[in-house]
């Protein structure tokens, strides 16, 4: 793979990997026991520019879609939720601001997003709609005075209880301008917004995941998106590209990381006289896995290269073939890497077990398995199979 990347690339890459050899790989087991999220990192992000680094302007880094892919795995090969930190904060927050908001809502909030002094959170998923977001029932009522006031509830939201700004997508109807589904920037410190964290994870046990209650939170007539490219599901949806694009390259970072470690163990632990490494069993499962973890990396680089180059070729089902294969590819890795680890495995010395935990809500959110299957099977049938209609 070393010879697909560019010297500028490349270093990026090294940057990002040494940032999380200093300041996360000493840490996270600790973190991930305790149910901490670290959020004195989030100024170091800021700095390594991180935040946001796809988008042009207004504080960000401007880099292309494959140095963010670059730097997605190796934050990932950390943790999950460290690279789920700068994937809400860049491609679902900031992206919705960048992509859909005004001019005053774009310098209000991408240059301190950007540097870390301010965190987003992204309110779509609701407690009774999780892949079908069209039943969403948060509302947004416009008053005759123009405010617009919303109600209701948004759970499965990363980072909400360390939120500056909440994006919240809600139904309009008959309520407002009768355009459906509409996005809304919402300060955090507004009366009636409130979020607790959900407890008792055995997941991203290293990150923030929330629920949001809206009691009638009122908001001036300018907090909406008023971007056309926001109007309907088409505005959020946007959003969800963008972070199951970076999907596509973290987990291989995740991969990558138990692959290493097992590697590494293999060749110095002893059984019946000789290195782990030296039977042939071990070495196909090793084999195996080191193909699998260049075939993922290779879809990830080929979709990122026609991001750069040629985005609208970008289709929603390259896509999800993206994130889909690569979830199972990244999370049967750090399985196996784990069972080769035997008993020591399931300690958090070693962090196989840690990324397979992890993995297992990577590959849920921003869409699960099926999901992405149906997407993909609408390309190929031309027949939407989403919903299934009882005679």
């Amino acid at each position: 793979m070393d010879g697909l990347f560019s010297a500028e690339e490349k270093a990026l890459a090294l940057d990002v990997r040494a940032v999380v050899d200093e300041v996360i790989r000493p840490n996270i087991a600790g973190w991930y026991e305790a149910a901490v999220f670290p959020r004195e990192i989030v100024p170091e992000l800021g700095r390594l520019g991180v935040l946001g680094m796809h988008l042009e302007g207004y504080g960000c880094a401007g880099r292309s879609a494959v140095q963010y892919g670059l730097a997605a795995q190796e934050l990932e090969a950390g943790d999950s939720g460290l690279r789920t930190f700068v994937s809400v904060q860049g491609s679902l927050a900031m992206s919705a601001i960048h992509k859909h908001g005004s001019e005053a809502q774009k310098q209000q909030w991408l240059p301190a997003m950007a540097a870390g002094e301010a965190i987003g959170c992204f309110g779509l998923t609701e407690p009774g709609a999780g892949s079908d977001p069209a039943s969403m029932r948060t509302t947004a009522v416009q008053e005759p005075g123009g405010d617009w006031v919303l109600t209701g509830t948004k759970r499965w939201i990363g980072l909400a209880t360390l939120a500056d700004v909440a994006i919240i997508w809600a139904q309009t109807g008959e309520h407002g301008d009768g355009r459906g589904v509409r996005g809304f920037v919402v300060p955090t410190d507004t009366p009636g917004f409130s979020a607790e964290a959900i407890g008792q994870k055995l997941s991203m046990r290293a990150s923030v995941q929330c629920e949001i209650t809206l009691t009638d939170v009122r908001l001036p007539a300018e907090a909406i998106l008023p971007a056309e490219s926001a109007v309907g599901l088409k505005g959020p949806f946007q959003c969800l590209n963008e972070a199951r694009y970076g999907i596509i390259w973290g987990v291989m970072g995740a991969a990558r990381d138990s692959f290493n470690a097992v590697l590494d163990y293999t060749l110095g632990r002893e059984q019946f006289g000789t290195p782990l490494a030296s039977y042939q069993l071990t070495q196909a499962k090793l084999a195996d896995m080191a193909v699998a973890i260049n075939k993922g990396y290779l879809l990830a680089h080929q979709i990122g290269r026609t991001k750069d180059t040629n985005p609208a070729a970008v289709t929603p089902a390259m896509i999800s073939t993206g994130k889909l294969d690569n979830c199972r590819v990244a999370i049967g890795i750090a399985r196996e890497a784990r069972e080769m680890l035997g008993g020591n495995g399931i300690t958090l010395e070693h962090s196989p077990l840690r990324h397979a935990n992890n993995l297992e809500s990577v590959r849920t959110y921003e869409g699960t398995d099926e999901v992405h299957q149906l997407t993909i099977g609408r390309t190929l049938t031309g027949i939407g199979a989403f919903t299934r209609t009882q005679a």
